[in-house]
């Protein structure tokens, strides 16, 4: 195959023009085209690496040297896996913005937001901590008849399944009535204000309540990075608290809380 030789003026041009999308792709779709678009910037960047060195009879050594050859090759492949990765060209960027409408940086930032990898982010397996309580019959019951509610906010905001059932285990034990002492309501008793902040109308209503606490919910992944015990923690005692605090606050209910839904997570998961 005959070497390729780059000549880039405007490297996003081709990109200009927007691509009509019909319909709303699911967070899985939207993963394998991030991930497209990475791979192909992270081609045209080896290209683009392997057309300098061409030009410049090698970077490490002279150019039919086998040390030389190798560590051009070497470094190309790693260089640029590392600027595909931190999208230095924004090629990546240009083409998932146009297939989605989306930013790259925003949708897929925080790759353990997505349902396929949320368990990835939860280092609570095989800890005492993480195995010491269970969900009753009774309430495995109550959660179990929201499955496809459940499953409709799992895909619709990325989140895994089984974490957002541990939220409503902890917060309403599945009562769709529930009403704390502050006011929280439903089954993964929101306030009012986050309510109307998440687009909820009826927060009585279950199918309202799921979407509209696991939109929050993906909310603070996105805040925190992707960071499961930050993001619960946020839920319980508000984002304000984690700030101050840096951390986890140090109040007895949150902490209680975040290791209460990991240990439910982790009883679904075993």
């Amino acid at each position: 195959m005959a070497d390729i030789n780059l000549k880039i003026s405007d490297g996003l041009k081709h990109f200009s023009k927007p691509i009509e999308v019909e319909g709303r792709f699911d967070a899985k779709e939207k993963a394998r085209m991030a991930d497209a678009s990475k791979k192909f910037e992270g081609l045209l960047t080896s290209m683009m690496l392997k057309s300098m060195t061409q030009t410049s009879k090698g970077m490490f050594g002279e150019e039919n040297s086998f040390g030389g050859t190798f560590l051009d090759t070497f470094y190309e492949m790693n260089m640029s896996d590392f600027m595909s990765q931190n999208r230095s060209l924004g090629v990546a960027q240009e083409i998932y913005k146009k297939l989605t409408g989306e930013d790259l940086d925003e949708s897929f930032k925080y790759k353990n937001i997505n349902a396929t990898h949320t368990r990835e982010a939860l280092p609570v397996k095989n800890t005492e901590s993480s195995t010491a309580i269970k969900p009753s019959n009774s309430t495995m019951k109550r959660v179990n008849q929201f499955d496809p509610i459940i499953e409709e906010a799992s895909q619709r905001y990325g989140i895994d399944k089984n974490i957002i059932k541990s939220v409503i285990f902890t917060e309403s034990a599945g009562k769709n009535d529930a009403m704390s002492n502050k006011k929280a309501k439903g089954l993964m008793q929101l306030i009012d204000s986050t309510a109307k902040d998440m687009g909820v109308n009826n927060v009585w209503d279950p199918k309202e309540n799921i979407l509209g606490g696991t939109k929050y919910l993906a909310n603070m992944l996105k805040k925190y990075d992707g960071d499961v015990k930050l993001s619960l923690a946020a839920y319980n005692a508000g984002p304000g608290n984690v700030d101050k605090y840096k951390g986890i606050p140090p109040f007895e209910e949150t902490q209680n809380y975040v290791e209460r839904v990991l240990s439910y997570f982790n009883y679904l998961e075993s």
